[in-house]
């Protein structure tokens, strides 16, 4: 006897169909698995073996042959468990008068019958929907995670027995529907710009960097507060759209990171330790899984203390920093990830930190300096577009009683410049502008003569490259939205500059 069930696979982010037949015919009992398994699905002939026992259904005695079609596609996972043990059943005729042509299964099996969660089944469900199936079939712990997608019914189950019985028709499951489709507009940052006394200039262009997704780099002494304002820093962002907060939750499904949420309603803050491989920040393995730069998608990606990261590991940053995704080529796969994240990086300007403090000697030598800043080469530092330097806080700005801008004002200056931007780009596949191409800043950054001229002297001065160049052009965009100028004025021109100006003096 025969059936055919369908289940998916990832690749990447994008899941594939694969049909699962299964044949019963006569000869000695064997239970065999064919299309290019991994050795997770090998192993799923012992839990789905067990698990129908144990779930109260005879195990047929024949000659078992489950083929995942198409063949020259790899699989791996052990969400195939559900669809192989209900082609089984469904083969021997535990099941009848059942149509599987839009229905799709996803699930591991526990020797119990108990049907676990996946990672991944958020991807998979909308890849599947968008396939053309109406139906998904899911682990009950699952349900809230997929329960967010219209437009295909979600069935969550909890066992084998309980998928034999909805499939049977003799005790029906409802299909399942978050009420989370609302816009992630909720979140409340743990942390306020309103703490911190003084750097008006750091706040500054923290804002000007949120306000156009800018990267940021921040040089400073120790206990100047340059960690203490990244961290706030997701706090004025615009929050999350329903579809921004679809793409994160995404990735964050298929490397496991979910935990119990339905949806990322935060925009992601992550901070991983200089000693992080390449990999861990990149992102692979034999089946390549997300790095960092994937998992601050539509977030932030803050690294404290800049120059003790290996240097190889900074230099791989710079593609994902440019074009906005990350490739990565393994023998067995090769994927593209999302990494569209605002770069903030933080570093002292010495290895003992106080070059330049005006409180503290320096104990290094210019080699020892030298070496220090040559860990951060020259087309990294083309990447950011904002360089602030900071330093020590002064007594009386930490014993003043005046208030501090909070980041609920600064997020709505924030939030007016993105929706200018917004309606700017109307159209175009970029939604702000560090986004921009040599096209768009041709057509909306255009300059007065007298700009053109201040453009044209801090060029040739402080010799700039031309990525430089566009950078300040974008950032000068920036700043006029946030005064609501139609036109870049000179002296948006001059603070953007002014924001390029720090490489010259430490790296020369």
């Amino acid at each position: 006897m025969y059936s055919k069930v369908k289940t998916c696979v990832l690749q990447g982010l994008d899941g594939h169909i694969v049909d699962v037949e299964v044949d019963l015919s006569r000869g000695m009992p064997m239970f065999t698995i064919v299309g290019l398994p991994d050795a997770a699905i090998k192993e799923s002939k012992e839990r789905v073996r067990t698990a129908i026992r144990n779930s109260g259904f005879e195990f047929p005695l024949s000659r078992i042959t489950v083929n995942l079609a198409p063949a020259n596609l790899k699989k791996d996972g052990s969400q195939m468990d559900m669809a192989i043990a209900a082609g089984i059943l469904i083969a021997d005729g535990k099941i009848q008068e059942f149509s599987t042509e839009d229905k799709a299964f996803l699930g591991e099996l526990s020797l119990d019958g108990t049907v676990n969660p996946i990672d991944g089944a958020l991807p998979m469900v909308i890849s599947l929907r968008e396939l053309g199936i109406s139906q998904c079939i899911i682990p009950y712990g699952n349900k809230d995670e997929c329960g967010i997608i219209e437009d295909v019914e979600i069935i969550p189950v909890k066992d084998l027995a309980e998928l034999v019985d909805h499939l049977s028709g003799e005790s029906v499951i409802r299909s399942y529907v978050s009420d989370d489709h609302n816009d992630a507009s909720v979140y409340n940052p743990l942390y306020d710009f309103s703490d911190i006394k003084g750097q008006e200039g750091l706040k500054r262009a923290m804002e000007v960097s949120a306000a156009g997704a800018h990267n940021l780099l921040i040089v400073g002494p120790p206990g100047s507060g340059k960690t203490m304002a990244a961290r706030r820093i997701p706090g004025i962002l615009p929050h999350l759209s329903f579809e921004e907060s679809i793409e994160v939750t995404k990735i964050y499904s298929i490397s496991g990171l979910l935990g119990k949420s339905r949806l990322m309603k935060e925009r992601p803050f992550r901070a991983p330790h200089h000693s992080s491989s390449g990999v861990a920040i990149i992102g692979g393995g034999r089946i390549p899984k997300p790095g960092e730069v994937s998992l601050a998608h539509n977030g932030v990606l803050f690294f404290d203390e800049l120059p003790e990261f290996q240097k190889s590991v900074l230099e791989v940053l710079r593609q994902p920093l440019e074009d906005g995704f990350v490739h990565i080529s393994r023998a067995n796969a090769s994927l593209s990830y999302p990494s569209d994240f605002m770069f903030v990086a933080s570093m002292n300007p010495c290895p003992c930190g106080y070059y330049g403090d005006p409180l503290h000697q320096c104990t290094c030598s210019q080699n020892h300096i030298d070496r220090y800043l040559g860990k951060i080469s020259h087309p990294l530092l083309d990447r950011i577009d904002l360089h602030i330097e900071v330093l020590p806080v002064k007594y009386e700005e930490l014993n003043t009683d005046l208030p501090s801008k909070s980041s609920d004002e600064m997020r709505k200056s924030v939030s007016v410049a993105r929706e200018i931007q917004k309606e700017r780009f109307e159209g175009l596949t970029i939604y702000t502008n560090s986004q921009m191409g040599n096209k768009e800043i041709k057509k909306f950054c255009k300059l007065t003569t007298s700009s053109e001229q201040i453009m044209k002297s801090a060029f040739d001065k402080l010799r700039f490259s031309g990525r430089t160049y566009n950078k300040i052009l974008k950032v000068a965009r920036t700043l006029a939205d946030l005064n609501k100028s139609e036109n870049i004025d000179d002296k948006h021109l001059l603070e953007a500059i002014q924001y390029r100006s720090l490489d010259k003096k430490y790296w020369g």
